[in-house]
């Protein structure tokens, strides 16, 4: 095997984190003596080993001049665990492959120096891009304090997303409707208007048998949404947020006697989006998963804060005028405004597709703080 399989071993590790490790990333670690894998390991949950230090802790034998392949450069300093350098140096490893480096003021390189200080021979930039991708949402939260901002929606050929009578059930089919859910487990929370809420009284959890539910967030300027709903009735055991913009004080203390937290982020009668990302940044949420109509949907195209699409493609056709489109809001008036995709992904779910790309200013954008080194 290359250094390159090992880290792709290393990347499927990192992933097995998936949903349990924010705001720290995911990391997979890879163990090499002899030519055959030793041991390996991965980051499991957010305050626990690092993946260095899980896959080193279990394995007693003699691990001296051994390989070692991690998708993100070792922290070298204490956090709520201790620094992966350390074990790395005490087992005696003789080379460390890294995939990607980090550029915390903390560590910024000096976990590596540290390794080659102690002779240990480190190469850097094995599958960078990979591992880069793998944790997008890490790099970017940690880099501006913002979530990550996901619109994911289903339409139609046609570019629908329910009919005119309102009919939206189902647009795709169910390989689809599970993908959906694996978002769902992969960003720390979800995100509708009220007019969903009220349309469709939808639970917004993670159905998959291992997922984790996000959190929950609904968008609602005046606070119209049912106390008997769905959402506010759950409120107590999955995390539900509610942003308005102005609401009489009966209305906010029954939803707070739910259970249900309140952020008032108004802007000219109206939820300000920008503002609410900054407020669910500073609250550690670092993902934010888009599910609304074409209205929010809107909102967010005007933003500046889209991150990635999810668009999910049935080959069905419905017509109709008045049939609602998954982007609605006054848009962009020339073509040569509209957000472009980049590092485009088509996958294959039964007779749909999903399209996936990241919005083009993301692109190459490498500035970030890690919080790998945080717990």
């Amino acid at each position: 095997m290359t250094k390159c399989d090992y880290m792709r071993l290393a990347l499927e590790l990192a992933e097995k984190g998936m949903g349990y490790t924010s705001p720290n990333p995911m990391v997979g670690c890879v163990v090499v003596k002899d030519g055959r894998i030793v041991t390996e390991g991965y980051h499991e949950r957010y305050g626990q080993y690092h993946a260095e230090r899980n896959a080193l802790s279990h394995y007693e034998g003699d691990l001296t001049g051994a390989d070692l392949y991690v998708t993100l450069e070792p922290c070298c300093h204490q956090g709520k665990t201790p620094p992966c350098t350390d074990i790395i140096i005490e087992r005696g490893i003789g080379r460390v492959f890294v995939g990607a480096m980090d550029s915390n003021p903390k560590v910024a390189g000096r976990g590596v120096q540290i390794l080659r200080e102690h002779g240990i021979q480190v190469e850097t930039g094995i599958l960078e891009k990979e591992c880069r991708k793998l944790n997008e949402v890490f790099f970017h939260y940690i880099g501006t304090g913002l979530p990550f901002v996901v619109m994911k929606y289903a339409m139609t050929l046609d570019g629908k997303i329910a009919t005119a009578s309102g009919d939206s059930k189902w647009v795709t089919g169910e390989e689809a409707r599970e993908h959906v859910h694996m978002l769902r487990k992969k960003y720390s929370a979800i995100m509708v208007g009220v007019e969903t809420v009220l349309a469709d009284n939808p639970m917004l959890n993670c159905r998959l048998k291992e997922g984790t539910d996000p959190v929950r967030i609904v968008c609602d300027s005046h606070l119209r949404i049912p106390p008997d709903c769905r959402l506010v009735q759950t409120a107590d055991t999955i995390p539900t947020v509610i942003a308005y913009a102005s609401a009489g004080e009966d209305r906010k203390e029954r939803l707070r006697e739910a259970g249900v937290k309140l952020l008032c982020v108004g802007k000219d009668g109206r939820v300000d989006f920008p503002e609410l990302m900054r407020q669910l940044g500073q609250r550690g949420i670092d993902s934010v998963l888009v599910e609304g109509g074409g209205i929010l949907h809107g909102t967010v195209l005007k933003s500046g804060m889209l991150n990635r699409v999810y668009a999910y493609v049935a080959p069905k056709l419905i017509g109709g005028g008045g049939a609602r489109p998954p982007v609605a809001g006054e848009g962009f008036p020339r073509m040569e405004e509209a957000l472009k995709l980049a590092d485009t992904d088509i996958i294959k779910l039964g007779s749909d597709f999903c399209i996936t790309g990241v919005v083009e200013k993301d692109i190459g954008n490498c500035e970030t703080r890690s919080a790998h080194s945080q717990s």
